[in-house]
């Protein structure tokens, strides 16, 4: 729909302009068939991530030593396929769609996706599927044992069902069905603390997706400023200084799996070679670390603006090379390795096994909240350092202190960093054998 919505125009098979030269608006067939294609995406997306690494995940089995190994890489691989995609897409898409056409652009993503759901479903009689008969959803399970509960009150209420008093377990009074109904709401109590529970690794992760959000916002706003030439004639797109992030991941995930895991599993035991939340810590600290050097990239940056004499003019390239700018993206790339899988393989292990998708779901909850308070902590600092006389986030960035936001990030990172070791320290993993308990103690 998005390649096919390029194609309709405002009547002519030319670009339409003004007297002005400015373009004309596109018709409203035009805006409404792209509007409609980006929220059916949005749809897609939100049955597609939360499910497929989930059913990924169940192809290995827990209870086997060798496939336990198994899916823990499989996290990495995945990550791995995710990210080599986006690097594609930021280095090969964005020069088509800019050079040309926006059909094209879209086309190539549609005849990839057309073949990646024929290779999907050509594996369909070689899955493995776990059926829970007669179970239903949590929500569902949660209402049932709602309803249940009020009736079993109100009977109570009026003395149809009195209970006797004393037995240790059922008393005599109760039938079947009711030591069911016990029994669901016990077992929906015990899911619902096993999610609860996981609310502290979720909210102090907050913040890490807060920072994560800068490196397609702020990083580029910032790249924009550069000098992005490279040899003579190519100039790279502000943008596709992100696939830096991704070509670390491709090159990094690979050095995890098959070299640093195996081994920090000689020393450690753990079949992953570290545990999840350790996992997780360290790629919070690379992320601090990338906040602190964006800072003083940016502080620097702001120098040369001032000695070149260009404060004022933020269209005209300064003189510093786009590569000032590399570590920073490099680190975040290397962050994502860390705390991205670990984020996805703990939300997976962690929640009860009828709960996987949920489970995922809320790690993608995780950048979705921190998106929105990336954004209304924007708007807070704007309003209060315009009132001031000089936003940080000017439009003309040579006049902004995007740096000055850069060292707060870094510093709520290590306050949440502290918290989030308290909690990693204290929590007590759903399935411990998969987590191996060294005798020296935990350190995360």
């Amino acid at each position: 729909m998005l390649a096919f919505s390029t194609l309709l125009s405002s009547g002519s098979g030319h670009q339409c302009t003004t007297a002005g030269g400015q373009t004309c608006a596109p018709s409203t067939i035009k805006v409404t068939f792209f509007y409609v294609s980006l929220y059916i995406v949005a749809v897609a997306q939100g049955g597609h991530k939360p499910c497929v690494q989930a059913f990924g995940a169940d192809q290995f089995d827990q209870s086997d030593p060798k496939e336990t190994v198994s899916r823990s890489s499989f996290f990495n691989w995945w990550y791995f396929g995710m990210c080599a995609g986006t690097a594609v897409t930021l280095l090969f898409l964005n020069y088509v769609q800019d050079n040309i056409g926006w059909g094209l652009g879209f086309g190539i993503p549609c005849a990839v996706m057309a073949a990646a759901l024929a290779v999907f479903l050509l594996g369909t009689r070689r899955y493995r599927y776990y059926v829970t008969a007669g179970e239903r959803g949590l929500f569902a399970r949660a209402g049932e044992a709602f309803v249940e509960w009020r009736s079993r009150r109100k009977a109570l209420q009026h003395g149809d069902r009195p209970v006797a008093e004393g037995a240790p377990g059922f008393s005599a009074g109760v039938d079947e069905e009711e030591q069911a109904a016990v029994s669901h709401d016990a077992g929906l109590v015990k899911e619902t603390k096993d999610i609860l529970r996981l609310f502290p690794i979720w909210a102090t992760c907050l913040l890490y997706a807060v920072a994560f959000s800068q490196s397609s916002t702020f990083f580029t706003k910032q790249a924009a400023t550069l000098d992005r030439r490279v040899g003579r004639h190519l100039q790279v797109p502000p943008a596709a200084l992100q696939s830096f992030i991704s070509i670390t991941i491709v090159v990094f995930i690979p050095l995890y799996d098959r070299v640093l895991v195996p081994v920090a599993r000689r020393y450690s035991g753990n079949p992953s070679g570290i545990t999840m939340l350790q996992r997780i810590g360290t790629g919070m600290f690379l992320s601090l670390l990338s906040m602190v050097i964006a800072a003083l990239v940016e502080k620097h940056r702001l120098r040369v603006a001032v000695d070149a004499g260009l404060v004022d003019k933020p269209m005209v390239p300064l003189p510093m090379s786009l590569w000032w700018m590399v570590p920073q993206y490099v680190l975040f790339g290397a962050a994502d390795v860390y705390t991205m899988v670990g984020l996805q393989e703990f939300f997976y292990d962690q929640v009860p096994d009828k709960l996987r998708s949920l489970g995922l779901a809320l790690y993608l909850s995780i950048f979705g909240v921190g998106s929105f308070i990336s954004s209304t902590l924007v708007s807070i600092i704007d309003s209060v350092t315009t009132a001031r006389g000089g936003s940080w986030f000017s439009n003309n960035l040579n006049r902004g202190h995007v740096d000055y936001f850069y060292w707060l990030l870094a510093a709520l990172s290590a306050l949440e960093l502290l918290a989030y070791v308290f909690f990693a320290v204290t929590y007590k993993y759903k399935n411990k054998a998969t987590v191996h308990a060294t005798v020296v103690g935990q350190s995360l």
